[in-house]
């Protein structure tokens, strides 16, 4: 399956701690992230007498200190008149509670994404709760993998200053003025509980955050707290709702990567694709398999245990197509006496793309 061929506009990207403008009051602006996707970009929107921000990067010292250079320079001294969080992820929210406090600005949020990133921040301090090793050994972890997973537990909230205590609501449909601009909300999910994208139909720009991507696709992940998940399935509709309520025609402004023109070339390309794996997936199931077994299929790699975060969302995204399938009754799931999991194709089902399954 090919990849579309997009249009990239600007052959440049920011330097950590500088600007580009992409538009008339819209600049693109760029912070490094200590892992192998490498930075994310952030927005700054002309707001009356300053700047809105969309997205705030990691919360660190190095990030808090561009933040400073940003505003004294980019954002020409400036005041933050409020901080737009995309969704939950450290990426994006780490320093939302430190820009707040800042500028006295305010954070705007969906509500799922603001009370779940609260909890997730939480669990620092805590001990990994028996629920999740249960859920990873089902997974077909091993006492190696668990011991990491307890290491690693609460590690979410280091990466993000303390959020702000209270904030503003947004909700799906909804249109926000920004200075001379209007941005309607158009929620996608899967990725995370209720994603935030910003569509500016006067100017025609789209702050895509990581519901689309130019280059990768974003992890769709089931996770402890919700086993029972089908983010898979939300994800694959939120590419459909996206793909009717946004034109083809506008700017892609995404959160990894490049801006980028071809939205609904690369939303038919993320669906079509995912479904080929979801098949080649189930293909692969006619022999019981646990979640650990199927990295291959789906990633076409192995997963080294010592890994852990690589480990951790290879074993989520494995999980949401597995619960996919066996939601829509093409996989059989049973657990065994040690609480493993195992998936088999049912005889005869039918493939996500129509064909049929060869189960025994």
């Amino acid at each position: 399956m090919a990849k579309p061929v997009l249009d990239y506009p600007f052959a440049d990207v920011p330097a950590p701690g500088m600007a580009m403008d992409v538009a008339s009051g819209v600049k693109w602006m760029r912070l490094p992230l200590p892992v192998a996707l490498n930075h994310i970009n952030v927005w700054g929107l002309a707001d009356g007498p300053g700047w809105a921000v969309v997205d705030t990067g990691i919360g660190s010292a190095e990030t808090q200190t561009l933040w400073r250079q940003l505003i004294a320079g980019a954002l020409d001294g400036a005041p933050v008149t409020r901080v737009f969080g995309t969704h939950m992820h450290p990426d994006h929210i780490g320093m939302a509670g430190w820009l707040t406090r800042h500028s006295g600005g305010r954070l705007w949020m969906t509500q799922l994404e603001y009370l779940s990133c609260r909890m997730l921040a939480s669990d620092t301090g805590r001990a990994a709760p028996p629920e999740a090793l249960a859920f990873y050994t089902a997974a077909g972890w091993s006492t190696a993998a668990l011991a990491g997973y307890q290491a690693r537990f609460g590690n979410f909230g280091k990466y993000i200053q303390d959020m702000p205590d209270s904030y503003r609501r947004m909700v799906d449909g909804e249109v926000i003025r920004v200075g001379d601009k209007h941005w309607r909300v158009v929620v996608g999910n899967g990725h995370s509980p209720e994603h935030a994208c910003l569509y500016c139909a006067e100017h025609q720009l789209l702050i895509a955050g990581d519901q689309v991507l130019p280059h990768i696709s974003p992890n769709v992940s089931v996770y402890p707290s919700e086993p029972d998940a089908n983010p898979m399935a939300d994800w694959l509709h939120s590419l459909e709702k996206i793909k009717a309520q946004v034109p083809d025609e506008v700017l892609v402004l995404p959160a990894h990567g490049r801006c980028f023109r071809g939205l609904h070339a690369r939303l038919d390309y993320l669906a079509a694709s995912q479904v080929a794996l979801l098949d080649s997936l189930l293909h692969s199931l006619h022999t019981p398999q646990r979640a650990v077994d199927v990295f291959a299929t789906l990633f076409g790699r192995a997963i080294a245990e010592s890994d852990g975060m690589v480990l951790g969302l290879a074993t989520g995204e494995s999980l949401a197509c597995l619960n996919y399938l066996v939601q829509g009754a093409r996989v059989h799931k049973h657990c065994d006496a040690h609480g493993v999991d195992w998936y088999q194709a049912m005889p005869g089902s039918a493939g996500v793309g129509g064909t049929g399954a060869e189960a025994t």
